[in-house]
């Protein structure tokens, strides 16, 4: 693929997210409900929880480690200011709409974990991963919008969720919140999947049947999927199968705004990138 071509799919990448941002940006919400996977970045082999929902006052995107920052490459470098900004930001979180969220899903025996302290080691606070931390930056443009994250381990085994219970659990978020709202009148509440679609080695094949069948509410196709497909990054996919599953029982329909297969080499690595809306 031409140095022409990769630019023009980074392009159009960056128009995407542009798109994405500008929406939330009129949109107002007044929460975002982000549904992204921990990569070892807050959890680790001691604790890896299959679903974990935040539910403290408030959330820290830790600030880039200069002394780390300088030791990797230009393309990391980037990846890394996309995720954390140069200070410290703190964010509120609306922890009555995540204990509720908390609450609706144990009813529905989904037996969740919960962080109600964000996690520290020895040089102090461990900052969110980047499937929050880029919504942060990139999407709501570091304005202090009220976020809850909910985090899936879609890429470590043994304990992966299926695509099946990814959906059901989805559900069981969007009933909670459903009646949440319905005693919190005039709230606006936004949805986030981050992460996805393909990736490392792109299959642009079950990226558009995936696409598709989240589209139409194609549960057959989904549950019938094998779970040897979500491996490695493709596994974050699971994160947008729970955002349908979220807003299945809505009115609002999936909307995709582009699907660009951005390849790193000749041997198809890279990363299937899909934007969408639901309105």
């Amino acid at each position: 693929m031409s140095l022409e071509v990769r630019r023009e799919r980074h392009e159009r990448n960056q128009r995407a997210l542009d798109l994405l941002a500008d929406k939330v940006e009129k949109v107002a919400p007044d929460i975002v409900v982000v549904v992204g996977d921990d990569q070892h970045e807050w959890f680790f082999d001691d604790i890896q929880p299959t679903f974990s929902i935040f539910c403290a006052d408030q959330l820290v995107n830790a600030a880039i480690d200069p002394e780390i920052f300088k030791t990797k490459s230009l393309g990391i470098q980037l990846a890394m200011s996309a995720s954390h900004p140069p200070e410290d930001q703190t964010y509120p979180v609306p922890a009555d709409l995540a204990r509720a969220i908390i609450d609706g899903v144990i009813a529905d025996e989904f037996d969740v974990s919960v962080s109600a302290k964000q996690r520290s080691d020895a040089r102090g606070l461990i900052g969110v991963g980047h499937a929050v931390g880029f919504i942060y930056r990139r999407i709501l443009k570091d304005r202090p919008i009220p976020v809850i994250p909910i985090l899936l381990n879609t890429y470590f085994p043994p304990n992966r969720p299926t695509a099946k219970r990814c959906y059901q659990f989805g559900q069981s978020i969007g009933r909670a919140i459903s009646e949440w709202n319905g005693a919190n009148a005039g709230k606006r509440v936004a949805i986030c999947a981050s992460g996805g679609i393909s990736h490392f080695v792109i299959d642009e094949d079950f990226d558009r049947r995936m696409l598709m069948a989240i589209k139409n509410q194609d549960t057959a196709t989904i549950f019938s999927e094998p779970e040897n497909m979500f491996r490695s990054g493709t596994s974050e996919t699971k994160n947008w199968i729970t955002v349908a599953g979220i807003l299945s029982q809505t009115s609002l329909q999936m909307n995709l705004i582009d699907y660009v297969p951005s390849c790193r080499s000749e041997g198809g690595t890279g990363c299937g990138m899909a934007f969408a809306t639901w309105e």
